[in-house]
């Protein structure tokens, strides 16, 4: 039985993508820091959950070092992902350190730990989330669409170290999927951007907007497909909204992008 540990597992993709697996037959390890609270997951028979904050050095070793020490992990999904949105100029010191250690330093730092095992048996499988803002910019998400960014940029270059060991890093990029995961996200008012800022929950808001939405279900078949397909393709566009954009972003090059961009959040 192959097994795969996934992060960011209580909820939307990650949850999605630990049912999926487990219905496949796969071994799963849930990861997330309140997932003891999932009684659904829990109760599944191939499905081990256990607590981790990818923002704590200290805990990913030793949970990633406990896991290791009972089972052969074959696949490592960094799934673990949270949103700061507002001005960039109102963010405080402990919102931006924890975007980073969120959305690019708890990826590498769990991959990481994953490597010397991954190394020792010659084989393995990282897949990251990343996003379509990587890409595609979008206001007042600036940080997280950096982080993102990074990480998708990581993971193409840690491959290319990783490939004579047979170790393959990919990532996931969604488009608009439909999970909590602006709900869940830390929102930062201000006064002095209030109009744009209407103007994004807005669009976010317009029933055009959610039509382009996609399911956590749909984006946890990718990642299946990415996990099992045996090819060295990195990266995976979940939806027809993220092969769209990302098309046009490729044709227009970044300043029409960019002109792009803010003519779909502000009109």
């Amino acid at each position: 039985m192959s097994t795969i540990f996934i992060t960011g597992a209580s909820s939307g993709m990650g949850r999605a993508t630990a049912k999926l697996f487990a219905a496949k037959g796969w071994q799963v390890i849930a990861a997330a820091r309140s997932i003891r609270d999932d009684t659904d997951l829990a109760a599944a028979e191939n499905i081990e959950t256990v607590t981790l904050d990818v923002t704590d050095p200290q805990q990913i070793r030793s949970v990633v070092a406990d896991v290791l020490s009972r089972r052969d992990v074959d696949v490592l999904f960094n799934n673990a992902g949270a949103v700061l949105f507002g001005p960039a100029e109102e963010y405080t010191d402990e919102q931006l350190d924890n975007q980073l250690a969120t959305n690019l330093l708890g990826p590498i730092r769990v991959s990481q730990a994953f490597l010397p095992h991954f190394r020792a048996r010659r084989g393995g499988t990282i897949i990251n989330t990343t996003s379509l803002t990587a890409m595609l910019p979008a206001p007042f998400m600036s940080v997280y669409s950096a982080a993102k960014a990074g990480l998708e940029r990581w993971s193409f270059g840690v491959n290319l170290e990783l490939n004579e060991f047979d170790i393959r890093v990919k990532t996931i990029v969604p488009g608009i999927v439909d999970t909590n995961l602006m709900v869940a996200g830390t929102v930062v008012e201000s006064d002095a951007y209030a109009t744009h800022l209407g103007k994004v929950f807005a669009a976010f808001g317009d029933p055009a907007t959610a039509e382009l939405f996609s399911t956590a279900e749909g984006t946890a078949a990718v990642v299946f497909g990415a996990a099992t397909d045996g090819t060295t393709r990195v990266r995976y566009l979940t939806d027809a909204t993220a092969k769209e954009y990302v098309a046009m972003m490729v044709g227009f090059g970044e300043e029409t992008t960019q002109a792009f961009a803010s003519t779909v959040m502000f009109g």
